[in-house]
């Protein structure tokens, strides 16, 4: 099974990214969920966004390649939304990792992947914060560079349809979409 390394969302980390790394070692995966923040998570994206703000970008991103520190080279780099970016940003530090997993936000970029990385991508259609020609787009270019890359686009959810602690929590999406990140997993 994989080594994954889970960020959190700009919420902070949330009970719902515990449970999804409790859902992922049911499985039989290692899951480390570093806290980023290093506070209380928020309880707005508004308090989220204020607490990324206040911590810095910089600081976020050391964090995370300190939680990385210990962990194989083949980790599978995963985030939820903000965490999506925080491991697409780390993939050129991580150019064996065996996965890319993006749940609620696209990550990476072209000229990081390595022909053949297995990414997989979970988005709300639309999404508030990745427009859904802003999706196309990292797509045809992630695609173009050479990922092996596979998109589930959930209609009609709000943007962290996964966390049920939300309103946007959509049972249906989430239930489509916990399946196919096994599969991805096991696969990768």
């Amino acid at each position: 099974m994989r080594h994954v390394v889970l960020f959190h969302s700009v919420y902070g980390l949330r009970p719902a990214v515990r449970a999804a790394a409790d859902r992922l070692r049911a499985a039989g995966h290692q899951v480390t969920t570093p806290d980023l923040y290093g506070v209380p998570a928020a309880d707005t994206v508004e308090e989220g966004f204020a607490l990324l703000d206040k911590i810095g970008h910089e600081v976020v991103l050391d964090r995370a390649r300190a939680a990385l520190g210990d962990l194989p080279p083949q980790a599978v780099l995963a985030g939820f939304s903000m965490g999506s970016g925080v491991a697409g940003a780390l993939l050129a530090e991580r150019p064996d990792a065996a996965g890319l997993l993006l749940l609620h936000g696209t990550g990476g970029a072209p000229d990081v992947v390595r022909p053949g990385l297995p990414v997989q991508l979970h988005v709300a259609d639309p999404d508030p914060y990745d427009a859904p020609d802003e999706v196309d787009e990292w797509q045809r270019t992630m695609t173009a560079a050479g990922a092996d890359l596979t998109v589930f686009r959930y209609p009609g959810v709000g943007h962290l349809f996964t966390d049920p602690d939300l309103t946007e929590y959509a049972p249906e999406a989430a239930a489509a979409a916990w399946p196919r990140v096994l599969a991805f997993l096991a696969d990768a």
